[in-house]
This record gives C-alpha cells, sequence and structure tokens, in this order.
C-alpha cells in the first residue's frame, strides 16, 4: 500500500504537469477528501497508508482535476462564510471576494426590524442563505433565471436548514415587488470578448450564462429603483476596474450614500447606494 505522503508527493506531480496553479494545496485537499481527515490531521499523520479503494477514488479525482475542473466541482462541496454548500457546473463556484458583498449587505441592514432581501442571480444560494444564516430574522428571497441553479439554491437550503424563498425569474423582465429593504446581485459582468482570456477552470467548466453578459448590471441597478422601499440599498459585486462606472450609474439613477469597496487584494468588488 501506499503512505499519505507518496500518494501527496505523486498528486502534487500530476497537479503541476497539468498547469493547475496551486498544485500542492489542491493534491493535499483531494488526498483529506478521499481518506475523510482534515489536511492538519493529513500533515500529522504522513504515514498513514491507502487502500486501493482510497488509491482509486484519489486517481479518480485528480484525473477530474487535471482536467482543470474546479476543485469545487470535484469535491462537490465548497466553503463560503460559516456554510459549507454543493456546488456542481450547474452553478458558479462561491468566491472569497463575494464575501465582501455580504458583508455590506450585513451592514446595510443592520438595525432593520425583519428586513426584506432579494438576492438577483442567487446560483448556489452563497449570498441568500449567508444572509440568513448570518442576519436571523432576516426574510430572503434567491431569484434566478437558471431552473438547473435553483435547484441547487434549494439543496443548500435544505443541507444548511436555513429558510430563504426560492423563485424563478428573469432579470431582464423585472424584479418581483417590494417593498425590499435590500437588493443584491452578482450578475453575470465577464464580456465576451473576455473570455478567452481567463483561467480553463472558469472558461471551460463554469456555467456561460452566469458568467458572460452585457446589460446585468444595468438591468438590475434600474429596477431595484422601483422595488426598493425609500432608504432601502442596493449592493452589487463588480469587475476589477469597475466600481467608478457602476457608481456612475447609480448617481444617474438617483442613488444617494454611494460606497464602493475593494476586495482584500485591493480589487474593486462592490457597489452600494441608497434609494430615496
Amino acid at each position: 500500500m501506499t503512505t499519505a505522503a507518496t500518494a501527496l508527493t505523486r498528486a502534487t506531480d500530476r497537479l503541476s504537469r497539468a498547469g493547475c496553479e496551486s498544485a500542492h494545496v489542491d493534491a493535499e485537499i483531494l488526498l483529506a477528501h478521499v481518506l475523510e481527515t482534515t489536511r492538519s490531521a493529513l500533515r500529522a499523520d504522513t504515514r498513514r497508508e491507502l487502500d486501493d479503494a482510497a488509491s482509486d477514488e484519489l486517481d479518480r479525482l485528480l484525473a477530474r482535476r487535471e482536467r482543470r475542473e474546479p476543485l469545487a466541482y470535484v469535491l462537490g462541496e465548497w466553503g463560503f462564510r460559516r456554510l459549507t454548500l454543493n456546488v456542481d457546473a450547474r452553478v458558479l463556484v462561491p468566491r472569497p471576494e463575494t464575501e465582501i458583498v455580504v458583508e455590506r449587505c450585513l451592514a446595510r441592514i443592520a438595525g432593520v426590524t425583519r428586513p426584506r432581501v432579494l438576492d438577483v442571480g442567487t446560483g448556489s444560494g452563497a449570498i441568500a442563505l449567508a444572509i440568513a444564516d448570518e442576519a436571523p430574522g432576516t426574510r430572503v428571497t434567491a431569484m434566478d433565471a437558471s431552473q438547473d441553479a435553483l435547484d441547487v439554491a434549494r439543496e443548500n437550503s435544505s443541507r444548511t436548514g436555513l429558510t430563504v424563498e426560492v423563485v424563478h425569474g428573469d432579470l431582464f423582465d423585472g424584479l418581483p415587488d417590494g417593498p425590499w429593504d435590500l437588493v443584491v446581485s452578482n450578475p453575470p459582468y465577464v464580456r465576451p470578448h473576455e473570455i478567452d482570456a481567463l483561467e480553463p477552470e472558469v472558461r471551460d467548466w463554469e456555467p456561460r450564462a452566469a458568467l458572460v453578459g452585457e446589460g446585468a448590471t444595468e438591468a438590475v441597478a434600474r429596477a431595484a429603483v422601483s422595488v426598493l422601499r425609500s432608504g432601502g440599498a442596493l449592493v452589487l459585486e463588480t469587475a476589477d476596474g469597475d466600481n467608478g462606472r457602476v457608481a456612475d450609474l447609480l448617481h444617474r439613477l438617483g442613488y444617494v450614500e454611494l460606497e464602493t469597496t475593494s476586495d482584500l487584494a485591493g480589487r474593486d468588488r462592490a457597489v452600494e447606494g441608497v434609494t430615496t
């Protein structure tokens, strides 16, 4: 049988040759997943042996990752803030930078009694469920144009035990009637000409409709004006370098108290404003 140390070395080499940037970390995560342990426990017991079944399972998962399938899809789950969510090719992988968007949402509804929140383009339900988790009593509605995505959001609602209303709807057809205290969206903002420059994990695997789109940010901002209560807030995730343009859009639409937020890497990440 193979030891964990040997398996990790071989797995790291395979993923490095496949071009995976975080080959060692990915290999460690996959090995810990197969052995049903933690990465720290794995490091503490490098002489642990893999039986044939574990070796075969690791080989199967590595083959998927070698094709540059996102690690989250290979695992079938991914962490987002305090939650672990089901994730597969029906939805985007929840990203750390989107956690900044949740923080801004929580700040905007702090002090509001039983706020009503609408998450537009919910995907896996990450934003909606994180708000429901961290702001108990919030009435959250999660909307998406993709039935497949809504199925994942429902799965995650069940998995986490958090209650959100899940509704089907295309943002270009308008938003559900309010009044809402907060509308939040991580809309598709990759431009068509930019898709080929993205890493294979994103370009070749994640759902194109959730990634690529023109006019989605504008559509959410315009529609939200008519469904937010007076003093209600809109929070939008933006592309790097796009905060200024989106802030100008919100200003033209009559939003006030505009704020922009960068992520931990200093990249443009969120724009927010309040209705009058």
